[in-house]
C-alpha cells in the first residue's frame, strides 16, 4: 500500500468518525491550551525568540477579536534547547491532559520524533517550522506543516541566482553541518545539475554549528573566487559569518546567496545586493501581505512590545496560529456550531486552505503546507534604517514541490532548463 492510498484511506476514515460522532461535540472549553515548542535558549534562540514573540502577538490578537468562537487561547511555551528526549518528555506530559493542541516544533530533528508520537497520543499538531522535507516520507494523520518544506524553499534560490547570473560556472556552498545544511546542499546541487550541468562545484563546506570563527571557510571562499556563494547558515552563526566575511571582501568578490539572511537584516551590515529571502512567503512588506491589510498591524504591535521589527521566523508562527485558529473555525462550522472533537478538527484540517498574513495556504493530500516562496536582494529604500528586499519574484508553491509520495530529489532530477524559462523572473514581484 503506498503512501498517498494510506493518507487517503486514514483521511476518509477520519472524515467518516467525524461524521458518526458529529453528536458526539465536546463542551465548549473554558480555554484553549496550546503547548508551543520553540528555541528560548542557547544560539538557536536567535531564531527561536522571534517565534515566541509572534505567539505572543497573534494570541493577544486573536483573543482580542474574541477568541475562537469565544473561547480564549493560552500557550505554554517549551524550550528545544533541552534536547530531542526532554522534548519528547514535555511533548508527551502535555498532551496528557494539560494541553489541547501543539504548535511543534522549530527543530527539524524533533519534528521528525514528535510527528509519529501526535499520531500515537491522537494529538492534533502543527509543526511551525518544520522544514525537512523528510518529515512526511511516512504517512501523519495528526501533523501538520503549513509552511512548505525545503525542496521548494532551496530550488527557489538556485533558480533566482541562476536567473541573475546565467553565465555562473563556479559555485561554493558553505552551510551548517547537519541535516539541514546537508539536505540544502544536495537539493542546491541537484538543482544546477539539472538546470545548469556544466556549473563547478568548487568548495562544499560544513562548519559546525555555533562556530565563533569562520576564518578557515572565509579563507578557502577567497581563494577558490566562486561566483555565487550559498549559504543556509542561521541565528548566531549567520551574523558571525557576516561580520567576519564582510570585511575580507567575500560579498564584492562573489554572489552571495544567504538563505535565512532576512533574520539578521536588522543586527548585521550586509550590503545591497546580497540574495536573501524567508523561507517561504512570510515577508511582512510583500506586496500580497500588503494587500491581504494585517500584517502591518501585527508588525506594529511587535515592535511596539519588542523595539524591533518581526523576521519571518515570527511572521512563520503567526501564520501558523493563523492556520490553527481557521482549522477551528472550519470544524465549529463543519459541527452546526458545536465545539468539535480532536477527530473533527483533523478531518476539518484535511485539504483545508486557510489566508494567512502574508499569502494563502493550502494542505495538500500528505498533509504538507504548499506556500509561495518569496526571494529577493537586499536593497535600500527611503524611510527604513535597514536593508530590505528589492527585486524580487514570488514562485508559486505547487510548481516547486514534487507530487506527494514522489523522490523529491528524483523528481528534480526529471526537470530542465525550460523549467526555469518558464517562471517568473526577479523583479516582477514589486
Amino acid at each position: 500500500m503506498n503512501h498517498i492510498f494510506r493518507t487517503r484511506t486514514a483521511a476518509s476514515a477520519l472524515a467518516l468518525l467525524a461524521a458518526v460522532t458529529s453528536a458526539q461535540a465536546q463542551d465548549k472549553p473554558e480555554s484553549l491550551d496550546l503547548g508551543v515548542f520553540t528555541f528560548l535558549s542557547g544560539p538557536a534562540a536567535a531564531y527561536g525568540m522571534p517565534g515566541r514573540q509572534g505567539a505572543e502577538i497573534m494570541i493577544e490578537k486573536i483573543n482580542a477579536d474574541g477568541g475562537i468562537s469565544g473561547v480564549p487561547v493560552t500557550a505554554t511555551y517549551v524550550d528545544e534547547a533541552q534536547g530531542a528526549e526532554g522534548v519528547i518528555s514535555e511533548y508527551r506530559r502535555m498532551a496528557d491532559g494539560e494541553a489541547d493542541f501543539m504548535i511543534a516544533a522549530l527543530s527539524s530533528g524533533n519534528c521528525l520524533a514528535l510527528a509519529p508520537i501526535a499520531d500515537q497520543l491522537k494529538m492534533p499538531t502543527i509543526g511551525w517550522n518544520c522544514d525537512s522535507h523528510q518529515l512526511f516520507k511516512e504517512p501523519h494523520d495528526y501533523y501538520y506543516r503549513p509552511n512548505g518544506n525545503t525542496i521548494a524553499e532551496f530550488m527557489a534560490y538556485t533558480l533566482y541566482f541562476l536567473e541573475q547570473n546565467p553565465d555562473i560556472s563556479r559555485v561554493a556552498i558553505i552551510n551548517p553541518d547537519y541535516s539541514f545544511g546537508h539536505d540544502a546542499a544536495e537539493i542546491v546541487k541537484a538543482t544546477l545539475a539539472a538546470m545548469k550541468p556544466d556549473v563547478e562545484i568548487v568548495a562544499e563546506l560544513f562548519p559546525k554549528l555555533g562556530s565563533a570563527t569562520y576564518q578557515t571557510e572565509i579563507s578557502r571562499l577567497a581563494a577558490t573566487r566562486p561566483d555565487v556563494i550559498f549559504s543556509n547558515l542561521w541565528g548566531g552563526d549567520l551574523e558571525n559569518f557576516v561580520r567576519q566575511a564582510a570585511p575580507r571582501g567575500i560579498f564584492r568578490q562573489s554572489q552571495a546567496v544567504l538563505a535565512l539572511g532576512e533574520t539578521v537584516l536588522q543586527r548585521s551590515d550586509l550590503p545591497e545586493g546580497v540574495v536573501v529571502g524567508v523561507l517561504g512567503d512570510g515577508w511582512w512588506r510583500s506586496p500580497d501581505a500588503q494587500s491581504i491589510g494585517a500584517a502591518s498591524d501585527f508588525a506594529a504591535a511587535y515592535a511596539a512590545k519588542f523595539d524591533e521589527d518581526p523576521v519571518f521566523p515570527a511572521i512563520k508562527m503567526a501564520n501558523s496560529l493563523l492556520v490553527m485558529k481557521a482549522g477551528y473555525e472550519k470544524a465549529i462550522a463543519d459541527n452546526d456550531g458545536a465545539w468539535p472533537t480532536e477527530e473533527q478538527l483533523i478531518a476539518a484540517l484535511e485539504g483545508m486552505t486557510a489566508q494567512t498574513l502574508t499569502g494563502e495556504m493550502t494542505f495538500r493530500e500528505d498533509n504538507d503546507g504548499v506556500v509561495d516562496q518569496v526571494v529577493g536582494m537586499t536593497t535600500i529604500v527611503e524611510g527604513i534604517d535597514y536593508p530590505v528586499l528589492g527585486n524580487m519574484v514570488r514562485y508559486d508553491g505547487a510548481t516547486l514541490l514534487p507530487p506527494a509520495g514522489t523522490d523529491p530529489i528524483e523528481w528534480i532530477g526529471t526537470l530542465t532548463p525550460a523549467f526555469l524559462s518558464d517562471l517568473p523572473k526577479p523583479g516582477s514581484y514589486e
